[in-house]
């Protein structure tokens, strides 16, 4: 019976001091609350020789600027800046610079055409972006396989290790398909998105060597070997005369 209650005394002990504690972490709060509102605020003043008068601010004007060196994506764009002074644009002082300029994020859809067993690379990043570096951009790759398309719906993340390019060494059929590229900036923000769409042929069916074409072009017997070649002059000159007077009668 004494068991009990003593074993029962120090959850009582902690139903009754909990309140206690909780009040004491308010006041607890309150005090220190109230102590950083009334301590010494040490702030940075400003000298009068810190402070600029507007008098000696320079205002300054874009009087050309160059377009955009590319279409889509990111490009370069010149500037020339001039001090504005009394209300005029002074030409003696103008600046030039180079700033970053996107007319459009959107590069729309190319296509090339390969032979299975050559080596393909497709690139996203332009020269300028190059420039920047690699790592001020972020580059996501899909794939859309066996159709030439733009409709977002049909594409699949694509992993590529290199990031700013798709390497097919060597390329298979499988490898047709839609490659859509995306590149963000550091602020996640789209600067560009482009569309490479990549046929493949089979060198059975079709070949895309035009010097070994043309080599069987410039011998018939290669290509029909079952057709007579008929050498000098089919009908003679007086018939040929004829048929183009009667055709130039005709077409007057």
């Amino acid at each position: 019976m004494y068991l009990s209650s003593y074993q029962q005394l120090p959850f009582e002990l902690c139903e009754f001091c909990y309140p206690l504690l909780k009040m004491a972490m308010t006041l607890l709060l309150v005090a220190l609350s109230w102590t950083l509102l009334h301590s010494r605020c040490q702030c940075n003043t400003l000298n009068s020789v810190d402070l600029e008068t507007p008098d000696s601010m320079k205002t300054w004007v874009i009087t050309r600027s160059s377009p955009c060196s590319t279409t889509c994506g990111l490009g370069l764009r010149i500037q020339e800046l001039c001090p504005l002074e009394a209300d005029k644009v002074s030409g003696t002082g103008c600046q030039v610079r180079q700033v970053q300029c996107l007319d459009s994020w959107q590069c729309g859809l190319q296509t090339q055409t390969a032979a299975v067993g050559q080596r393909l690379e497709l690139g996203c990043l332009e020269e300028v972006m190059e420039t920047m570096g690699l790592f001020a951009f972020v580059v996501t790759w899909r794939y859309a396989r066996g159709i030439i398309t733009t409709d977002d719906s049909l594409f699949v993340r694509y992993d590529v290790p290199g990031l700013d390019k798709v390497v097919l060494d060597p390329v298979k059929e499988k490898d047709a398909g839609t490659y859509r590229c995306d590149v963000q900036d550091t602020s996640y923000h789209r600067v560009k998105r482009m569309y490479k769409g990549v046929k493949v042929l089979s060198p059975h069916v079709f070949s895309l060597d035009f010097t070994q074409g043309l080599r069987q072009w410039e011998k018939p017997h290669s290509l029909w070997p079952n057709v007579t070649l008929v050498t000098g002059k089919l009908y003679p000159t007086s018939t040929v005369l004829k048929t183009v007077l009667v055709s130039a009668l005709r077409n007057v």
